[in-house]
């Protein structure tokens, strides 16, 4: 049997996992794996910076810059303390990490609300306006930095 579209990701404390019903995984014909490898796909210890030391494992075939997954959300995660004054920070990031949807013409919008629901979590809101369609989801992550 053929499967179309791209493997849904459920966010998870210990990553990304995928959902097997009937021998078959999980996929989705919408944005929000996308979404979730842009913010979470790359290596936690690279900030997007010159030092590529630590640049993901992934990104080495990528032909551009575009191409490559950075994930400065999941770099801040682990960076930044979790107080709200670093809430703007890490939706700058987030943003960031999906303005490739808007450069390369797949969305016309990208909207995103970052808010912190309880103590070290954060709760990511992206809504993606794609040939008109919308595509709504969140994404909640443990911060992981030591504070």
């Amino acid at each position: 049997m053929s499967q179309q579209g791209n493997v849904v990701l459920q966010q998870t404390p210990d990553g990304g996992e995928v959902t097997v019903s009937v021998g078959l995984i999980e996929m989705s014909g919408g944005l929000e794996t996308d979404a979730y490898l842009s913010l979470f796909g790359g290596n936690e210890d690279y900030d997007g910076g010159a030092d590529t030391s630590a640049d993901f494992w992934g990104n080495i075939g990528a032909k551009t810059e575009i191409n490559k997954h950075v994930s400065r959300t999941q770099n801040l995660l682990k960076a930044l303390p979790a107080t709200t004054a670093n809430l703007l920070r890490v939706k700058e990031a987030v943003k960031l990490d999906l303005s490739w949807f808007i450069e390369h013409k797949i969305a016309s919008l990208v909207e995103v609300v970052v808010t912190m629901p309880v103590l070290n979590k954060i709760q990511i809101d992206v809504r993606i306006e794609a040939r008109g369609a919308e595509h709504s989801f969140n994404f909640t992550e443990n911060w992981k930095a030591v504070t």
